[in-house]
């Protein structure tokens, strides 16, 4: 509906001949093939065509037939035995021939003998075909006769038989035997249609079409319908085709997410939102090109620069996935195309703007990075518009402003794109690495009570997340959210700091005076509680996800082998009550927190942790979870498994590595230089 406006907001309907009720200049630079002036073009050429005229010879052959008819009549009373008497031959002749000659001729005649009466039957015939071969008009018919008899008085014959043709000739039937062709002109005129050139019509960037008061004629009127000023021939096809497009591009990405991105096609809220933010651009592409800024027509096109393609790239790619974002911003282009009536510039603009977008924040990892993608995305606007400006000649105070226009376009786009951000995370329930980096911070009301009220739990779960973060970025996994996960798993002992070893600040152990099953519980709960706490805080899914899953159903060997010391037939209780009851990691995130919180755990209670030995029990503890079936729901591979391992010993051999113990004078001059040192900055300072 929103790109349909397109359409119908073309309300000028005009006709040649009627005055032009404003004035028309061109929004952009177009150039097209014109029918109009092809179509006079081809009109001028058909007439410069001749017509074609054809020699009918059957009028030639009439009056050959005519001459010989004469002359075998002649032969015929010349020959005739039964006419003794001459002058019933010359009478005779006379009624043959029916030619208002004198008796004298017709005598003569009947003398000549067959030779000379066949030379001038000859010669008769040959004045015709000089002078009627050749075809004659209409017009040329009285001048060709003359010529006849001209060339009759021009014969070395004597006077009678002169007399002779000249009757004859006078006698002839002179019609005109150049007729006119029809069928020849039509194919002669079509060749000349068919050479002449389609008519290419090239309009600048704000060149008068028409003036106000002027009339118009047939060739504006086709410059203003391809400039998209007039309402078109038939709305309903531009209806059609948009609708066919609209279908043919929501296909492709159905397609797209299906043959890549299943977890996309099966979540409806993903639908929603990727649907959501396409229709927003577009209606932001609207309201961009509805403003105007100059009254100058060169100028004021050019504010489809100003339009954010960008926003909608980074926010899909944030909140749903990168490849996406680029098969998006290609569709979302071709809207922006649609919108400015087809003016391919700013579809290139925008592309090229999108997907560095995409590229910019695809590995976001900070809030600055999205101020960064703005410079990158400036940067990237500015370079397309001056080429395509110097592509299209565009003069130097257009290129200018339209590099202004990519200026604020970048910087639009990142402003966008920060302050919708979390109203799309919220409203759809998607955690991007935005809000993992706000998790992050210590500031958080969570891990501010978690540093307060179990402070070696704190301390635990900042180990972990580094282990966490190394192993997940070894793994290509998600390591901010490897990391904050581990920030968060622990949070749950919160709510009774003391029952866990690493908040004990006494030698004291409240679990000393409870029995092994009431601990088990005790400690197990904390899955819960720190459950309860993440939504109390509204922590994302994901977080609380790692939260419930980061022990699986693990089992609490301590209190575990306690009980089996007490009960050493293990008749009264099963191994079961010993474990937790929570499900298995089902993420490669979840898995690396659950390795990483054990490790540490075991790391710390090492009397001397040396490398050799951290990395024995790092890869015994793998082994002990993987066999104990808490990594079977995770996507990890025992490749990955192996890389894991190799991470979490290179970080804590940088947080157990062995440290020089040096002598007590070597430290009393390291504190004697100290202060040294200390007096001096006080004396530069003062």
């Amino acid at each position: 509906m929103i790109l349909g406006t397109s359409f119908t907001n073309r309300k000028i309907d005009l006709k040649p001949g009627e005055p032009s009720p404003q004035d028309f200049r061109a929004r952009q630079r177009i150039e097209y093939v014109s029918e109009v002036l092809t179509e006079q073009a081809r009109r001028e050429a058909e007439k410069k065509v001749q017509p074609v005229y054809k020699v009918d010879e059957t009028v030639l052959e009439n009056m050959e037939e005519q001459i010989s008819t004469y002359f075998a009549k002649l032969k015929e009373v010349k020959s005739d035995s039964t006419i003794s008497e001459e002058e019933e031959r010359v009478k005779r002749l006379k009624e043959t021939m029916k030619l208002d000659l004198s008796p004298e001729v017709y005598t003569s005649l009947l003398q000549l003998d067959q030779e000379t009466l066949n030379i001038l039957e000859s010669e008769a015939k040959q004045i015709l075909r000089t002078h009627m071969e050749g075809g004659v008009s209409q017009e040329a018919l009285e001048f060709t006769q003359y010529k006849v008899f001209q060339d009759v008085e021009n014969l070395n014959i004597n006077a009678q038989l002169k007399e002779l043709l000249r009757q004859m000739v006078g006698e002839l039937d002179f019609r005109p035997n150049l007729v006119y062709d029809p069928v020849l002109t039509a194919e002669k005129r079509l060749q000349a249609r068919e050479a002449v050139e389609p008519v290419k019509v090239t309009i600048q960037q704000g060149e008068k079409i028409v003036g106000e008061g002027e009339k118009l004629t047939p060739a504006q009127i086709e410059a203003l319908q391809m400039l998209g000023v007039l309402r078109p021939k038939s709305p309903y096809k531009g209806f059609l085709g948009l609708a066919s497009f609209i279908l043919l591009t929501s296909g492709l990405v159905i397609i797209y997410l299906y043959k890549f991105h299943r977890d996309i096609y099966n979540n409806e809220s993903h639908y929603v939102l990727l649907g959501l933010l396409l229709v927003i651009m577009v209606i932001i592409a609207k309201i961009v090109t509805a403003i105007k800024i100059w009254d100058t027509s060169e100028y004021s096109g050019l504010v489809g620069y100003l339009i954010p393609t960008a926003t909608g790239s980074m926010l899909i790619s944030i909140l749903l996935d990168s490849g996406l974002a680029i098969f998006s911003t290609i569709i979302m282009s071709f809207y922006v195309a649609i919108v400015t009536g087809n003016q391919w510039q700013f579809a290139a603009v925008s592309l090229i703007g999108g997907l560095v977008g995409v590229y910019s924040v695809s590995k976001l990892s900070q809030r600055r990075d999205l101020a960064t993608a703005s410079l990158y995305i400036i940067l990237a606007n500015v370079a397309a518009i001056l080429a395509i400006g110097f592509m299209r000649h565009d003069s130097l105070p257009a290129i200018a402003i339209g590099s202004f226009m990519g200026v604020a376009n970048g910087i639009l786009s990142s402003v966008l794109t920060i302050g919708s951000l979390p109203f799309l995370e919220t409203a759809f329930g998607i955690t991007t690495a935005v809000k993992l980096l706000e998790l992050s911070n210590p500031n958080q009301p969570l891990l501010k009570r978690l540093l307060m009220e179990a402070p070696g739990t704190y301390h635990h779960s900042i180990v972990v997340g580094n282990l966490a973060e190394a192993a997940a970025d070894a793994v290509g996994a998600d390591s901010l959210l490897a990391r904050v996960g581990a920030y968060y798993h622990d949070i749950g002992k919160i709510k009774r700091p003391y029952f866990f070893i690493e908040n004990q600040l006494t030698p004291e152990n409240p679990h000393d005076k409870l029995s092994p099953s009431l601990s088990t519980l005790i400690i197990t709960a904390h899955v819960k509680e720190g459950l309860e706490l993440a939504k109390e805080e509204k922590l994302p899914k994901v977080i609380m996800d790692i939260i419930l899953q980061h022990h699986g159903t693990s089992l609490c060997s301590y209190f575990y082998h306690k009980a089996l010391e007490k009960d050493k037939d293990g008749t009264s209780f099963s191994e079961d009550d010993f474990r937790y009851d929570n499900p298995k990691p089902q993420t490669k995130e979840a898995a690396i927190v659950m390795l990483a919180d054990s490790v540490e755990a075991g790391v710390r209670s090492m009397q001397k942790p040396t490398p050799g030995r951290m990395e024995g029990l790092v890869r015994k503890i793998i082994k002990e979870k993987l066999d104990d079936g808490q990594l079977e729901e995770s996507d990890l591979t025992f490749r990955e498994l192996n890389l894991i391992a190799q991470a979490f010993v290179r970080i804590l051999n940088g947080i157990f590595h062995s440290r020089i113990e040096y002598p007590e004078t070597v430290l009393k001059e390291l504190e004697r230089r100290k202060a040294v040192d200390a007096v001096g900055r006080k004396q530069s300072t003062g």
